[in-house]
């Protein structure tokens, strides 16, 4: 939605959001921003190949073009902003960022700090440096880590599609849409259909159901929203279509919402004849 598919910004529909997230500033609502667009701006600066048969690009072209995107995409931010005199501040993150409990801890009191002083943060992965082996790899799963982390009520997904449907309705006419979920299980996940023509993008409908299952796990609702046309947010208030994922449960204290939310868990647990024994009486 932000950026076009030749790389360009489009900055009439950033305009228009930037108002939105203006209006929701002037009813208290304090605001993270998770941009994608970094690599899709940089390799067009760059002149790597936008074509279907090269849109592919080496790591090393990746990081390359996500450095010369980030410093367009993030003056683009802060020109929309600025029309609200709204502050922007940037922060790149990798998923080391939000595995490693100490640089957790420090990024979360960057953005409390942050949203005190009436700064929207803006949020992207650091593919500077990221690997592909130690990445997100797309913006659905790092919105709800962030989202989490914050301790956020709402996390909006804006994407090409309306939210989820039974079915691919590119490919199935008979597909329906689904305009509300409050349990993750299987039946649900079966209706996620891998991301085809990503182009310059990642994720899709599997990545969006996995950063629902972060944020619902954290207390904090999530909408998977049609992101085309000007004014995203006033239309999904407004009571555009969505698909909302709902937390049925109390979420869970803020420590155990990092371990549940982590990416790649890591670790060993020993217990002794008293633990195990309290464990079988269903003890904490």
């Amino acid at each position: 939605m932000l950026v076009t598919g030749d790389g360009t910004i489009r900055q009439d529909w950033l305009a228009a959001l930037a108002e939105d997230l203006n209006d929701l500033r002037a009813r208290g609502v304090e605001i993270i921003v998770v941009s994608s667009g970094a690599i899709a701006v940089g390799r067009r600066r760059l002149g790597l190949a936008q074509g279907p048969r090269n849109k592919v690009l080496r790591l090393e072209q990746s990081q390359a073009a996500a450095a010369t995107g980030q410093i367009r995409l993030a003056h683009a931010w802060q020109e929309a902003l600025a029309a609200h005199d709204i502050p922007v501040a940037q922060i790149l993150l990798t998923p080391d960022d939000t595995e490693n409990r100490r640089r957790y801890l420090n990024a979360r009191g960057t953005i409390d700090n942050l949203l005190r002083m009436a700064v929207i943060p803006v949020i992207n992965e650091n593919d500077t440096v990221a690997t592909d082996e130690i990445r997100y790899g797309d913006n659905d799963r790092l919105a709800a880590r962030v989202a989490q982390m914050a301790s956020a009520d709402t996390c909006v997904l804006l994407s090409d599609v309306d939210g989820l449907y039974s079915a691919d309705p590119n490919v199935d006419p008979a597909a329906t849409h689904v305009a509300e979920i409050t349990t993750l299980d299987a039946a649900i996940e079966a209706m996620a259909a891998p991301a085809l023509n990503a182009g310059d993008g990642s994720g899709g409908m599997i990545t969006k159901l996995a950063a629902a299952r972060i944020a619902m796990q954290g207390g904090c609702r999530l909408a998977i929203a049609s992101g085309k046309d000007n004014h995203p947010l006033r239309n999904l208030a407004n009571g555009a279509r969505a698909t909302w994922f709902l937390p049925a449960s109390e979420p869970m204290t803020e420590r155990k919402r990092w371990i549940a939310a982590g990416l790649s868990p890591a670790g060993a647990i020993t217990l002794d004849a008293g633990a195990a024994a309290a464990l079988q009486r269903g003890s904490s």
